[in-house]
């Protein structure tokens, strides 16, 4: 089956908004069974929608457009699909009520420009929009018109906003593409998330193991990202559960510890969940983080059980003051050292009482560094109740990706504590 996705929006083009569709959609199929092909983005130009539309249609079971069914002038999508196909435009009273009740429960009047979204081609299938105004559409594209005799094509086109179109996608497209295109072999893909190697030394360590499980028909990929690579299987076909089962005890085999979570789950939902079980507690002291360590934890529901507070001591007045680093440190070892964390760590455990404590310090780009520490130098100390260790790591990387990549390694070091 061949989907195609056509994301339409000049600020699309000009990068003023990020098009977090091609992601979610393409997560939605896969997790169903369904590969996305191809998708593009393109200009709010009836002429650039209808080439792009025209073409997948020539070569696509399922087409899926986004955005453009505003009552904008910039919003083309419907007219210019409508035209393309050659069907008439019509008002749907159903819609128009939607539409009106929409503003009418918001005390709002409704601009008269709205009503274009009432417009509905001949014969296509209205999706409804209970967070917006302008309604989805779907309609079957016969064969013969865009592709060859006996392979009719399915389209569907999804509003802009991802308020409006993933409810829309899971509630009413969802059902309407499982209907025409129902999945007959199974479909596994799963992903395998590490830290703390790299993604070539990650490949050497699996490769010969997988090479097996390969030759049978899994498909095996990495993706890179700051402080992790994520190692994923893909399995198709009656024995694709048994391929993932069987790739995951190899790949836990090579690459033990260095495996922090699957899918989606992520590396502070880890945590939180092993100091929940263990009933024990957590302090953070963070300089060059500036806080991104307390910002995951609190991310996830529940932290508050299990994280008792966090300082962010970027001076090193507020080193002293807050937990109680010692100024004569400080003066001798300056405040990216190993006895400057340890400290932090230790100041900051004896002062919430938790069982754990983390703290970091380093020094961010682009400036600061010097021969013995250089930019991207950072400390990071785990303080609990068997004492205080340090490890340092040289993250020279830009101000982002170091803060990413430090945090990152921070929670890692207290996830394979808790583990122990």
């Amino acid at each position: 089956m061949i989907v195609e996705i056509i994301n339409t929006g000049n600020e699309l083009l000009l990068g003023r908004v990020l098009n977090s569709h091609q992601q979610w959609l393409c997560r939605q199929f896969a997790d169903r069974g369904y590969v996305v092909t191809r998708q593009i983005a393109v200009a709010d130009s009836a002429a650039a929608i209808q080439t792009a539309v025209r073409e997948s249609l020539g070569r696509a079971d399922l087409v899926i457009t986004t955005g453009g069914l505003g009552p904008t002038s910039d919003d083309l999508t419907r007219d210019a699909i409508a035209q393309l196909l050659g069907k008439s435009l019509r008002e749907d009273a159903t819609v128009l009520a939607q539409i009106e009740k929409f503003f009418a429960a918001r005390n709002r009047p409704m601009p008269a420009s709205t009503r274009s979204e009432a417009q509905v081609p001949e014969g296509a299938t209205v999706l409804p929009n209970y967070f917006g105004t302008a309604p989805g559409l779907a309609m079957e594209v016969p064969s013969g018109k865009f592709r060859e005799a006996n392979r009719s094509s399915w389209l569907v086109m999804l509003p802009g906003p991802p308020r409006e179109l993933r409810p829309m996608f899971l509630e009413f497209a969802l059902p309407l593409i499982q209907r025409a295109f129902p999945i007959t072999d199974a479909f596994v893909c799963r992903t395998f998330r590490t830290t703390g190697i790299g993604e070539s030394t990650v490949q050497e360590m699996i490769e010969s193991a997988m090479q097996p499980l390969v030759s049978a028909g899994l498909e095996l990929g990495y993706c890179a990202r700051p402080g992790q690579v994520d190692v994923r299987c893909v399995a198709c076909g009656a024995t694709a559960v048994e391929q993932i089962a069987a790739a995951e005890k190899l790949l836990r085999e090579r690459l033990g510890e260095s495996i922090y979570a699957r899918d989606d789950e992520s590396m502070e939902e880890e945590i939180i969940r092993a100091l929940t079980e263990r009933k024990q507690t957590l302090a953070l002291a963070e300089s060059c983080t500036g806080g991104c360590i307390a910002h995951r934890l609190t991310n996830v529901p529940g932290a508050s059980a299990v994280l008792l507070g966090g300082f962010v001591t970027y001076s090193n007045q507020m080193k002293q003051q807050a937990i109680g680093v010692q100024s004569q440190t400080l003066a001798e070892h300056g405040a990216v050292s190993e006895p400057v964390a340890r400290e932090m760590a230790e100041g900051a455990r004896r002062v919430t009482g938790a069982d754990y404590a983390i703290s970091v310090t380093g020094i961010a780009e682009p400036t600061g560094g010097s021969l013995d520490k250089p930019v991207g130098t950072v400390f990071i100390a785990l303080a609990g109740s068997n004492g205080t260790e340090v490890w340092k790591r040289v993250n020279a990387w830009d101000r982002e990706t170091f803060k990413e990549v430090t945090t990152q390694q921070a929670l890692n070091f207290l996830r394979i504590a808790l583990a122990r």
